[in-house]
């Protein structure tokens, strides 16, 4: 494979070519990882103040009646987008799992299966617990599948 990178002062903004012969799952593993680069900002709430937190922080967002809310490892901030506005400009490292939550695949450590009902994501390095509903818990072995694959 050979990597060819051109600068063109004439565009407006990057843009990245992959080049091959087949869409395999080593092209779609890297076409996942650059989109994955993209540096998104989304602001933060908490109390009356403003913040800018790298994503990679974000654990899970979740969903009540009145709020988004965005749970890291020790905190909480609400944010001012609906699930479904995040769900479009979130990277790949993030994933629906019921209608009310969204988690970052990066931060899980394990789900504990249950067929009766919902499943429930437990998270590195925190007591949080978040729930997978059965008609979101395929996508979400499948996406930890593709992240557990070379690239």
């Amino acid at each position: 494979m050979k990597v060819i990178v051109r600068v063109d002062n004439n565009i407006d903004d990057d843009n990245v070519i992959i080049l091959c012969k087949e869409n395999n799952d080593f092209i779609k593993s890297i076409k996942d990882y650059a989109n994955n680069l993209n540096v998104i900002k989304i602001p933060f709430y908490k109390r009356d103040q403003e913040y800018y937190i790298d994503l990679n922080e974000i654990i899970f967002f979740e969903t009540d009646i009145n709020n988004i809310s965005a749970h890291t490892i020790n905190d909480v901030y609400n944010i001012k987008y609906k699930l479904y506005e995040l769900e479009q400009i979130l990277p790949n490292n993030f994933i629906r799992v019921s209608k009310s939550s969204i988690v970052n695949v990066n931060n899980i450590y394990s789900i504990k299966r249950n067929i009766t009902s919902s499943s429930i994501i437990e998270f590195n390095n925190t007591y949080k617990k978040i729930y997978v509903s059965r008609f979101y818990y395929k996508n979400l072995k499948e996406r930890l599948g593709k992240k557990n694959e070379k690239i």
